[in-house]
Formats: C-alpha cells, structure tokens, sequence
C-alpha cells in the first residue's frame, strides 16, 4: 500500500475556482509533511478513471479537491471496481459549488476543517448508500432523491450550475410553476405492502444538506448505518412556496404532509427509468434497491 495521498483536481469545480486554490491549497499540505501526489481530471466522469487506476496501483489514502461532485466520481471509481469491501480514507479540499456533505460536521467553515483533519491525519468511519440499478450500482455519501428534488436538480445542472447556491434557488421556483407529484412505489425493510401513495418528493439521506444549505434531513447521521427516509406528500404550489424557506432549516418535517424514518434497505417497484438525484448528479436510471453499507470509508473530518 503506498503512503502518499493521491488527489484527484477537477479544475472546472467552482466555477473554475478549483483550477485556481488548488495549487496553493496542497502547496499547504506539503508543507506541513504530507506527501500528496496530484493530477487533475479533464472531463465527466475522468475522476473516477483516475481513482480506479489509482487503487490498483495501491493508493488507499484519496483527497477529493473540487466539490461533491469530484468525491462521488472518486468513490464509485474505486467502490464499483473493488467492491463495498474496499477500505480507503478520503479527505477534502472543498473548492465546488455545492460542498454540502461537509456541512454536517463543520457547517460554518467545512473547508478549514477537512483541511485541518488531513494535517491531524484524523478521520471518522462514515457510510455509503448504495444503490442497485438495472446497469450495475452507484455509491452515495451524501443523498439519492426521486420527484421534486430531482427535477430541480436536473434543471439547475443544465442551465444554473455556475450560479452556486443561487442557481439552486433558481431551479426551485422554476418546478415550482412546473409542479409534478407522482407515485413511486417502494417498501422499507421488513415492510410487506408496497407503498404507492403520491408524493412531491423521496430523499433518501446519509448526510443533512443538499443543494450546499437545503437542510432536507435534519435527522440524518452519516456515521449511525441508516438511511434517513424523507417523504414530502403532494402539497400544492402555493404551500409549497409558503414552505421553501423551512426547507432551509429543517422544519418543513413538522408540516402534516411530511414525515420521516430510519431504515436500512429499500426495494422499488418502478415501470420505468427514472431521473434520480445521486450526490447532486443526475442519471437515468431504472432502480431496483438501495441499501446502507456502514462504516465503509475513512473521511478526514
């Protein structure tokens, strides 16, 4: 196993702020002695080219320097290739838009927090989810979402990116006047019906945050293995609107048409593709389970 951390640079994360701080920002860890080999990734999906290649020649120490986004590719290069058994450490240079999954454990300077756990070399097991789809599996640390939170997304990833957190806002009000509320037939654990009732939207979440200061699952605890399950009925428009900015502190769980559990597998039962929100990234997936996989990486935090 080699020592050294290996660092995946998406240049393009922020705006092409990464491209800009990352330099200086391993500049730093070297000069407090850690051995840091980088290179940058060059287009979707290359991060975790890089992360695959990396494992196999030994690496186990990983520092994702970009956003959530760069840390999803890195983990699924490595966890789809090695399996959920494959035992790594993963740090952060948070220089993306998004940055959310930090916020659960330092959220008013997540930054200066990874930074100062990779000097410290101090770490905390954290879980994965994992989900299975009819194509293969996909690794999350941060949260899957099906409905309204994944049609934001969609939007906001094709038009408002470059906006940060703004842009998220932007996409709300947009599927705001586009409302959707569908079934999505599941069931959870040890149930035996298949839950079928119509909803604005499904989380499904290992971490608080998304969307950088959406406090969608104020409940969650990455590192207790369960998946905190966030179902919003179908409210209307106007409700809603009254609602997005409780969304921002956790309280929209107390409105009569949400609700919340703990669990630690869910099946579906979907006809088709669908779009689902994994990390903050969109795919086209058709789904078929999703489970907790605990303590399965090492996060420097």
């Amino acid at each position: 196993m080699r020592e050294a951390f290996f660092a995946i640079v998406n240049p393009a994360a922020g705006g092409g702020r990464s491209a800009k701080l990352a330099g200086p920002a391993i500049a730093r860890l070297r000069a407090d002695g850690l051995h840091v080999d980088v290179v940058a990734s060059t287009a979707p999906g290359h991060a975790a080219e890089l992360a695959r290649e990396a494992y196999d020649q030994g690496y186990r120490r990983f520092i994702a320097v970009g956003g959530d986004g760069t840390a999803h590719e890195l983990l699924n290069g490595i966890f789809t290739h090695a399996g959920a058994t494959a035992r790594i450490s993963l740090g952060f240079l948070p220089l993306g838009t998004g940055n959310s999954f930090l916020r659960d454990f330092a959220a008013q300077n997540g930054a200066q927090a990874a930074l100062q756990a990779l000097r410290e070399n101090r770490t905390r097991r954290v879980d994965l989810l994992r989900l299975i789809h009819s194509a293969g599996e996909i690794y999350a640390f941060n949260l899957l979402s099906l409905g309204f939170t994944a049609d934001v997304a969609t939007l906001t990833n094709r038009h408002f990116k470059a906006l940060g957190p703004f842009g998220y806002l932007l996409g709300v009000f947009v599927r705001v006047a586009q409302l959707r509320r569908r079934a999505f037939a599941l069931r959870c654990d040890q149930d035996q019906n298949w839950d079928q009732r119509r909803c604005l939207f499904l989380s499904f979440n290992n971490s608080k945050y998304t969307g950088g200061t959406m406090l969608i699952a104020p409940q969650s605890d990455p590192t207790d293995g369960l998946i905190e399950f966030v179902r919003w009925g179908p409210i209307g428009r106007l409700g809603l609107l009254r609602m997005l900015p409780k969304l921002y502190d956790g309280t929209h769980i107390e409105h009569p048409l949400a609700a919340r559990r703990a669990v630690r597998r869910v099946e579906f039962n979907l006809p088709e593709p669908i779009d689902v929100m994994i990390d903050g990234e969109i795919a086209t997936l058709e789904i078929r389970s999703l489970e907790i996989v605990p303590g399965a990486v090492d996060v420097h935090i």
